[in-house]
């Protein structure tokens, strides 16, 4: 089995880079010469070697060298080869995010946790949102409104109150952020193969900002989002540290 391995900057991860460059061979992954990347650090390294590798479809063995290790296996030198044989693949499929701004710039962005709009000022924002080209609500005001996948369910859509949603559902959640009005809606489940449209009104006065993950474009006048199914992403995991069981567990932590 080829491994390419890479880590954060931390200096936990870049010690155990160095460890484990001395027991296995370390692969290119760039010419697709690697078959599994091992990445070591936290569950933000572990979002930014998804994005970076993306296209090879390279399935991602994450060991925890960070803070926060939701999408990460236990960190050991030992039996790595053992391990990754023995370990299982969760598929995950990420968001397209068409973003249209103000000066009618256009942008492209794929998430992998979620895509969240947020007001840019002190003025709350106000969001119509459709889905398959219905309106559902006409104006949502407060401080934005995302949609997340299963997988990024248990991340920023959790903080903000929203559901906790099994990988193999096929279903996304919609959920409001610190919303005025409609008081009384906490967001919504919709079928993963839904198209979710958000337009943005009184953007001169209150410009909204969207985010896909990381990437961010700002004053946006429309976006639509999607599942992206054309794309996936494989994680591998131990067996006894499976994404789908620790997402359940989630729903339990008092």
């Amino acid at each position: 089995m080829k491994i390419a391995i890479v880590a954060s900057r931390s200096m936990n991860s870049q010690k155990s880079l160095s460890k484990l460059t001395k027991l296995y061979q370390n692969y290119i992954v760039n010419d697709k010469q690697a078959d599994v990347i091992v990445a070591l650090g936290g569950d933000g390294f572990m979002l930014s070697t998804l994005h970076q590798f993306i296209k090879s479809e390279i399935p991602v063995f994450g060991m925890r060298r960070g803070t926060v290790g939701f999408l990460m296996n236990r960190y050991s030198s030992d039996n790595l080869i053992e391990r990754l044989e023995q370990s299982q693949i969760t598929t995950l499929y990420p968001l397209r995010m068409l973003a249209t701004t103000t000066h009618g710039h256009h942008y492209e962005a794929l998430a992998i946790n979620e895509v969240s709009l947020l007001r840019q000022t002190r003025q709350s924002s106000r969001i119509g949102i459709s889905i398959n080209g219905q309106d559902k609500i006409t104006q949502l005001v407060g401080d934005g409104v995302m949609i997340a996948t299963p997988g990024g369910s248990t991340a920023y859509n959790l903080s903000a109150h929203g559901p906790v949603l099994p990988l193999s559902a096929d279903i996304l959640a919609l959920t409001p952020i610190s919303p005025f009005r409609p008081r009384r809606w906490k967001g919504a489940i919709i079928p993963s193969n839904a198209h979710i449209k958000f337009s943005i009104q009184d953007c001169d006065k209150r410009p909204v900002s969207a985010t896909a993950d990381n990437f961010e474009v700002r004053d946006v006048d429309s976006v639509e989002v999607f599942e992206d199914r054309s794309i996936s992403l494989r994680l591998l995991f131990d067996p006894e540290h499976r994404l789908e069981d620790r997402i359940i567990n989630e729903q339990f932590i008092i």
